[in-house]
């Protein structure tokens, strides 16, 4: 694909969007990243905003923040304007946990009349370092009601490298993938990488009062925090996550560990202080 292509990339200053700019770029490709600080802006409760992002773009990775849905009217501006591949971040596990979110933008993406990919991802690994999990490594105790439910932590470079792929070479065209990391492991497991590599004591809490008392401390009503341990109960009674060749072969290599990441996330500062 010709480097003048022109690329949107929705959450550009975010965990995965801007390490999907960053490997599009490395690739030669023209990118537009899209955030409200970017220039030209862009905010998904301003329509406004919409057109000028869009504008001379090919190609789209789609994504929208935690608690905010796929716009089904930007899609269709994005289609109009000329955007004829959309490559959609979205989530394993989404049809036990009953996130309505993440299945609707599926459906929107699929419907749009654009050629498109669905990538859902297991857990990230940066969610230890730079999401919402680091409070939690800093504090000493992760909270999660999944039990020993395994689940593939996917490293957020390999999947940047999935969407990039996709996007400039149309692989997977409609289809869903799955991107996973090398090993599936609990959270207790995962919590005794993290603790070793950052050398700090954190321990796993893995049942649902665990979880609501630690929601609640943080401000969270009790009644949502009771809803989502619900809902990561159901995830928890389903079957565990299965690595895949999905990395590998759109990527073009075997998926980063878990142990990986860690040590380059302790080696760089991610819980130092």
């Amino acid at each position: 694909m010709a480097a003048a292509t022109r690329f949107l990339v929705l959450g550009a200053t975010g965990t995965v969007g801007r390490r999907v700019a960053s490997t599009l770029r490395a690739g030669g490709h023209d990118v537009t990243a899209a955030s409200r600080s970017g220039s030209p802006p862009f905010d998904w409760a301003e329509p406004a905003t919409w057109p000028p992002v869009v504008d001379g773009a090919t190609g789209m990775f789609l994504m929208a923040p935690d608690g905010v849905a796929v716009d089904e009217e930007f899609v269709a501006v994005a289609v109009a304007a000329g955007v004829r591949r959309i490559v959609l971040l979205s989530s394993l596990g989404i049809e036990e946990m009953r996130d309505e979110r993440l299945l609707a933008a599926e459906r929107v993406v699929a419907q749009s009349g654009a050629d498109y990919t669905i990538v859902r991802s297991d857990w990230f690994d940066q969610n230890f370092s730079e999401g919402f999990l680091r409070p939690a490594v800093l504090g000493g105790s992760v909270a999660i009601p999944v039990g020993d439910h395994r689940f593939a932590f996917t490293h957020c470079d390999d999947l940047a490298e999935v969407v990039a792929a996709c996007l400039t070479t149309h692989q997977a065209s409609g289809q869903t993938l799955s991107a996973t990391g090398p090993r599936a492991m609990g959270f207790a497991a995962a919590t005794r990488i993290i603790a070793e590599a950052s050398g700090r004591p954190v321990v796993y809490r893995g049942e649902a009062h665990d979880y609501v008392e630690a929601m609640t401390g943080l401000g969270v009503p009790e009644e949502q925090a009771r809803a989502d341990a619900d809902a990561f109960e159901a995830l928890r009674l389903s079957p565990d996550s299965e690595p895949n060749s999905v990395v590998a072969d759109l990527a073009g290599h075997e998926p980063r560990s878990l142990g990986t990441f860690a040590a380059e996330a302790a080696r760089d500062g991610a819980w130092a202080g």
